[in-house]
């Protein structure tokens, strides 16, 4: 496993984060699988040297924050992972169990650290942009996180570049914490983050974690344009259906294949190796259900593309309307 700073901050983290909203409970989504089954795959990422582990007190509502709290009690000590959870997604029914708010932000951290079992939260990222709250509300209340030792670094997920460009223009006006890491919607059928997010993270020195890295399975090549495909999560995974799926998203996918083929790994291997290759990446977010995928995964870390093999693969892309932010 390779190891890299998260954008110019001294934390250092593994160039594959796995994110564990697949593990929790088939309740909250039918492609969730169970602790007993996912509690295996997060001690063999710990094998394998990954140390940066991705979740949020919505996944399952709350469950994955346990599991993951739980697994890594026992197969490793604290300081030597990186737990990052995120805020942002209604909690309860109540209006003020939502959003970024200061009064949410204070109640959904103790939350998060009571459900992972642990003193403090070395990434504590919002989930979203919320429109409700006034952004200096947010960050000053992430600030104090941060300052009180509950949180060590803060990072944002999918928003427009100009609300994060605000976010860090704010935060260095009043000498608040900066958020160290973006955690953004981005793959090879979807790569609109290229015209803005992504250069200013590259200006900034933000580090760039990419949720979906394989377009929730759409890169792996199995999936269908009559019934989306044979695996339960490729037919009742309905935020995928909406994304992906277009013609041009199927020419990239046939293109990965093709290359998969070629080098004689797999087309995850390729999608991933192509994300890594990406400049300003840190750590693609990748869930696996199965042991092979974690795997997999891992082993993309050390595969070189050459550059018309990237070249290759981006060719048919098509631009999207900006999908992920909501």
């Amino acid at each position: 496993m390779e190891y890299v700073n998260l954008g110019k901050s001294g934390l250092k983290v593994s160039r594959i984060c796995l994110g564990t909203m697949t593990y929790g409970s088939p309740q909250w989504r039918p492609w969730v699988i169970e602790e007993a089954e996912g509690r295996p795959i997060i001690q063999r990422a710990v094998e394998l040297g990954i140390n940066f582990f991705d979740t949020a007190d919505m996944y399952s509502n709350g469950l994955s924050e346990e599991i993951l709290g739980r697994a890594l009690r026992e197969v490793t000590r604290r300081e030597q992972v990186i737990i990052a959870t995120k805020v942002y997604f209604p909690m309860g029914e109540g209006p003020n169990q939502r959003g970024l708010s200061r009064l949410h932000i204070l109640q959904a951290v103790e939350d998060s650290l009571r459900r992972l079992g642990t003193d403090y939260i070395d990434l504590y990222q919002i989930h979203r942009y919320d429109p409700d709250t006034p952004i200096e509300e947010t960050l000053e209340a992430l600030h104090d996180l941060v300052k009180s030792g509950k949180v060590r670094y803060i990072g944002a997920s999918s928003m427009y570049a100009w609300q994060f460009a605000r976010c860090l223009y704010l935060a260095d006006l009043h000498g608040w914490t900066r958020f160290v890491s973006m955690q953004n919607h981005y793959n090879l059928v979807y790569r609109e983050e290229e015209r803005e997010m992504l250069p200013l993270c590259r200006a900034e020195g933000v580090g760039v974690i990419p949720w979906s890295p394989l377009a929730r399975g759409f890169l792996t090549g199995t999936r269908q344009k009559q019934d989306y495909g044979a695996t339960l999560r490729a037919q009742t995974d309905d935020y995928a259906h909406s994304m992906y799926y277009r013609e041009s998203d199927f020419d990239v996918v046939a293109r990965v294949v093709e290359l998969a083929e070629r080098l004689d790994i797999t087309p995850a291997q390729v999608s991933l190796a192509w994300l890594l290759h990406q400049p300003g990446v840190t750590a693609p977010i990748v869930g696996a259900s199965k042991m092979r995928h974690l795997e997999e995964a891992v082993a993309a870390v050390s595969i070189q593309l050459s550059a018309e093999d990237r070249a290759y693969l981006e060719e048919p892309y098509q631009p999207h309307p900006v999908l992920g932010h909501t």
